[in-house]
């Protein structure tokens, strides 16, 4: 078994691909343990009256926002089970936050996590704000045929390392 990467466009290296263009899981036995986090936001686009309902918790299904906030922590979890080649990791801390803008034609979301591991968590950020749009979504279906889960985007990543 090889451990050498392929050559992809403009000979940048693939770090996905072994040495025979095979699709490979990225090694990082060798890399330090560091504290990392990683921040990623999304909207979801709602009507202004399923946006109060929401916000009032009257919506048949239940409080919108806090299953989708579970949901989102739990994707978090799950991402290593989610993305194929996404390495398993012990999150120390994830949390969802949601935001109105004045407009209220969206929910905008906010995920952060944290491990202390060999790899980033940029996937589960990601992942985390994707869920929650779509417990949202799932929600509020039967209320609201206009939604749209949009602009799901890296914010920040941090990588600090040991003292």
């Amino acid at each position: 078994m090889s451990d050498s990467k392929h050559a992809g466009p403009a000979g940048r290296t693939l770090t996905h691909l072994d040495a025979e263009g095979q699709v490979s899981m990225v090694d990082v036995t060798a890399k330090s343990v560091v504290v990392r986090s990683a921040k990623a936001s999304g909207a979801i686009f709602l009507e202004t009256e399923t946006i109060r309902l929401i916000q009032a918790d009257r919506v048949a299904k239940g409080n919108v926002l806090a299953v989708a906030r579970l949901a989102g922590i739990m994707a978090a979890k799950k991402t290593g089970e989610l993305i194929p080649l996404a390495h398993p990791l012990p999150l120390t801390y994830a949390e969802i936050e949601f935001e109105f803008p004045d407009s209220l034609d969206r929910i905008r979301i906010v995920s952060l996590v944290r491990t202390a591991s060999r790899t980033g968590v940029e996937m589960e950020a990601l992942t985390a704000v994707a869920v929650a749009a779509l417990t949202v979504y799932d929600m509020c279906k039967s209320k609201d045929k206009t939604m749209r889960v949009s602009e799901i985007q890296l914010v920040a990543k941090e990588k600090v390392p040991p003292a």
